[in-house]
């Protein structure tokens, strides 16, 4: 697909940007799309077979809020499956989405999922191990999984191990105030993995 930065900022017959072959498929992911496109993609989709669309929001300005709703009620007609998860990470299986579910199920990518395990060391209880169960796509799940090994459980000491690592990692989400989150999107995904760290905390066993 073009670069949107390389067309004009209003396009009247965006169907001929669209690709001429797409490979056969159940689900779309779009991301980075100039706005006409990506308003025109539901339509080209559906006529090819695929049954479902993902458009993460990283960045609000890509994907406003009308935009949103217009290829929302597209998809609709259509009998699309969409989603907007904002940002990536957010991105969880649901009943009445099958086949975005099982692109979360089968490819272990959406909302992080961990097990975590914790050892006594000394008078300090501290992770283990911290096992990947489900990856932010980007794959910092990974990332923070790895620097989480051996940091004590103690609130402030996690909450700042988490931060310093998801923080290390080049997060595709933007740094800019999201109107409706009133704040970065960025943020939102660091609470997300903070949040998973927590949940598998409380389910950890110890070794």
């Amino acid at each position: 697909m073009p670069n949107p930065f390389e067309l004009p900022a209003f396009i009247d017959s965006p169907e001929k940007y669209m690709p001429k072959k797409i490979p056969k498929a159940d689900l779309c992911v779009a991301s980075g799309l100039h706005k006409d496109l990506l308003l025109e993609l539901p339509h080209h989709i559906q006529a090819i077979g695929v049954k479902g669309l993902i458009v993460p929001i990283e960045d609000f300005a890509e994907v406003p809020v009308g935009l949103r709703k217009q290829i929302e009620e597209k998809c609709q007609e259509l009998a699309l499956e969409i989603a907007f998860p904002k940002p990536f990470c957010s991105l969880e299986p649901a009943k009445n989405k099958p086949i975005i579910s099982r692109f979360v199920n089968e490819l272990k990518v959406g909302r992080p999922l961990l097990e975590i395990s914790t050892a006594k060391r000394g008078k300090h209880e501290i992770i283990d191990s911290a096992i990947v169960k489900r990856s932010a796509p980007c794959g910092s799940t990974w990332y923070v999984a790895r620097k989480l090994v051996g940091i004590e459980i103690r609130k402030e000491i996690l909450y700042d191990a988490v931060a310093k690592a998801h923080h290390s990692y080049p997060c595709t989400a933007t740094m800019n105030i999201d109107p409706e989150a009133k704040e970065p999107i960025l943020h939102i995904g660091g609470y997300i993995i903070r949040e998973e760290v927590e949940k598998a905390l409380k389910n950890s066993f110890s070794t």
